[in-house]
């Protein structure tokens, strides 16, 4: 029996990056998978894959910056399955912004995606767990840099610094319900998502995975499968009674200096 077997889990930007990583090792532990993403390309190419490997699997077209879609995907599933026992928010917006030139356009959209429609995906999960008074766990995809991340994430930040305060808030709110919900600050992860953004912000070469492993303690960036494994814990009877846990994933010791 795998970890998540029958389980009926959702994730919320599982077509690519850490929330791909997710539906693979969710499939691979038993679960039935649906993923959500706006491009149906990748989402459908994914459901494909994992329906090859023998698993049961779909992909929802879902905008989780329209709070009336990321509601509508848990709705979804609970129609198609009778249920939602877990949801995975990883999702994220990562457009670069500091303080004196992000605009209100792109402050709203960080809140958005990294925020509000985590906020409302998880109003419509929970409220069919505590429907039918039954146990269920969500797993938030945050970020290292809720701490306080580099100047040219201040929106960015603000918005997942929001999503750690959130993920705590709920957790403590349905405690009694049986309802955990755990979050994960990860680090710098080596992702489709983020090869583009160091390509287009940072001016990236085809080097840059090298380059930035070797101004990391380990040697290399975080991998999305490593996550991945981790989320699947958290979403599973294996994690024992933890709720309301932000766990800083990363190489670099928050506090720590040299």
């Amino acid at each position: 029996m795998g970890l998540l077997q029958d389980k009926i889990v959702l994730i919320n930007g599982g077509t690519q990056g850490v929330g791909a990583a997710v539906a693979r090792a969710a499939a691979r532990e038993g679960a039935v998978v649906t993923v959500t993403g706006r491009r149906p390309g990748p989402g459908e190419a994914l459901a494909a894959e994992l329906a090859d490997a023998g698993a049961k699997a779909a992909y929802l077209r879902c905008d989780l910056a329209d709070a009336g879609q990321a509601r509508g995907a848990v709705e979804a599933v609970v129609a198609a399955h009778g249920r939602i026992d877990c949801l995975v928010n990883a999702a994220g917006l990562t457009s670069r912004g500091t303080l004196l030139d992000t605009t209100p356009e792109l402050f709203d959209a960080h809140v958005a995606v990294n925020l509000r429609g985590p906020f409302f995906a998880m109003q419509a999960a929970v409220a069919d767990m505590v429907a039918r008074s039954a146990p269920g766990t969500i797993v938030n995809v945050i970020s290292s840099s809720a701490h306080g991340g580099q100047p040219f994430l201040a929106p960015y930040v603000a918005a997942k610094a929001g999503l750690a305060g959130l993920t705590r808030n709920a957790a403590h709110a349905h405690r009694w319900d049986r309802v955990r919900i755990n979050g994960l600050n990860i680090g710098w992860t080596d992702t489709e998502g983020e090869d583009a953004t160091q390509r287009a912000f940072h001016g990236a070469g085809d080097d840059w995975r090298e380059e930035a492993g070797r101004r990391l303690p380990m040697g290399r960036l975080g991998q999305a499968d490593e996550i991945a494994d981790f989320v699947v814990l958290l979403l599973s009877d294996r994690s024992g009674v933890v709720t309301g846990s932000v766990v800083d994933w990363d190489q670099n010791v928050l506090g720590g200096l040299d």
